[in-house]
């Protein structure tokens, strides 16, 4: 796989793992070029109340060369409930909800599938990268999903 930068390569793998799924559930991939250059990518849905639910992927790359030289790299996966228009910004709404994933699933869920609540997915190469966002993703459609939506509360 050839492109320019490493955020890109990264956007590629990712829609091409997880787009499917997430678009099938009513996500779709923001257009956000200049916060995909920083290596954030936002998925959103709207949902009811005025409600919006984003997963957002924030990947951390040491090197500004594709990781397939051997540069290791990074990510991690947030959730949101809000009403607001971008999920960093802090809301009064009952239902507002912000949480790291593999928190979510470590604590709140008490599924101990990942090695730590803070747990980040590293990779050095592209196939890496694929299984990594395979099982981010298979997470998300499990957990995050349904927990943004409210129909899976840990309580």
């Amino acid at each position: 796989m050839m492109t320019d930068t490493p955020q890109e390569s990264f956007r590629l793998v990712l829609v091409t793992v997880v787009g499917q799924a997430f678009g099938a559930a009513g996500y779709a991939l923001e257009e956000r070029p200049t916060q995909w250059a920083g290596g954030l990518f936002r998925f959103v849905r709207p949902l009811d109340d005025g409600l919006k639910a984003f997963i957002e992927f924030q990947l951390l790359s040491y090197s500004d060369t594709l990781w397939a030289a051997g540069n290791p790299s990074r990510f991690r996966v947030t959730l949101t409930r809000t009403d607001q228009a971008a999920p960093q910004m802090m809301s009064l709404h009952p239902r507002f909800a912000r949480r790291d994933l593999s928190a979510l699933v470590v604590e709140d869920f008490g599924v101990a599938i990942l090695p730590s609540a803070a747990h980040w997915w590293s990779f050095t190469q592209t196939a890496e990268l694929g299984q990594a966002l395979a099982e981010a993703g298979h997470l998300v459609v499990g957990f995050g999903m349904p927990w943004l939506s409210g129909d899976l509360d840990p309580a």
